[in-house]
């Protein structure tokens, strides 16, 4: 299908897919994110992350308020929002920046999206609340629908697939169908396959490798890479030195197609992004 370069968004913000990669900043509104550096004790404290993140860079900035490492339990929709709507107010006072939040409830969606937000971040794909979708569809947001085999507390007890790259696909394109009939414009919907949810290392190992196959879905895509599991399997780094392991994974996920990448370090994404376009462009 073909695809609109520039989505405008119910802030008035945009995507603009003309151009590199989009640099997504992870803002955490919580303490319990597995990547120390990137807790947030305080609204304050998150909005001012965020606003370094936009200064550095960023293009997108996706506030998150309920902690989706593996173990992690999942929080009531009051303490989210608690946790979310200060951050949200306070940065939009400050910023027109594209703002995404990643929520799986439709309470919250709502919610932040009367608030100043323009994306949610589903790691459900709208199995937890699938009225996600026709309210992405009344307030023109767009829509992330990522892959995950069961849920944080237990997914990385013993998950399998025969195929997980067919298995993904399949998954996200039912996912991004039901977005569609919703009202979800085609252009709106971006698929991330999940990488770390549910899945052993050769399984997100295969996700990457032929992340192509996702890309040729047809939708925009996102690639969320940074620090995780995988990297410190293959090279043996704690999760405060996986920096360039993260970068040499995104720069192939970028070589395969990738629309977004969603990050911890953004100017480091920055550099890569503008360097990948101007050798791709060339």
């Amino acid at each position: 299908m073909a695809k609109i370069k520039k989505i405008s968004l119910p802030s008035g913000a945009q995507l603009d897919f003309s151009g590199p990669a989009l640099v997504m900043a992870v803002i955490n509104c919580t303490e319990d994110s597995f990547y120390e550096g990137s807790h947030n004790s305080s609204a304050e404290e998150a909005i001012d992350r965020a606003l370094r993140a936009e200064e550095d860079g960023a293009t997108i900035i996706d506030f998150g308020a309920e902690s989706t490492r593996p173990g992690a339990r999942y929080i009531n929709a009051e303490e989210e929002l608690r946790r979310l709507i200060p951050v949200i107010e306070g940065f939009r006072k400050k910023s027109k920046l594209p703002v995404s939040v990643d929520t799986r409830k439709i309470e919250v969606a709502r919610s932040v999206l009367n608030a100043g937000a323009d994306i949610i971040n589903d790691i459900s794909a709208l199995e937890d609340s699938p009225e996600i979708a026709p309210l992405c569809a009344e307030k023109q947001a767009a829509l992330i629908l990522m892959h995950k085999k069961g849920v944080p507390d237990t997914m990385q007890e013993a998950p399998y697939y025969d195929y997980v790259v067919a298995e993904v696909c399949d998954y996200l394109g039912a996912a991004a169908k039901r977005a569609l009939n919703a009202g979800v414009e085609a252009q709106r919907i971006i698929l991330d396959p999940g990488i770390g949810f549910g899945k052993r290392t050769e399984d997100n190992l295969d996700l990457i490798a032929h992340f192509d196959a996702i890309a040729a879905l047809g939708y925009y895509s996102l690639m969320a890479l940074s620090r995780k599991s995988f990297i410190g399997d293959i090279t043996g780094e704690p999760v405060s030195d996986r920096l360039a392991g993260t970068i040499a994974s995104n720069a192939w996920a970028l070589g395969k197609g990738a629309n977004i990448i969603r990050v911890h370090d953004v100017r480091e994404a920055r550099d890569l992004v503008q360097l990948y376009h101007a050798f791709s462009s060339r």
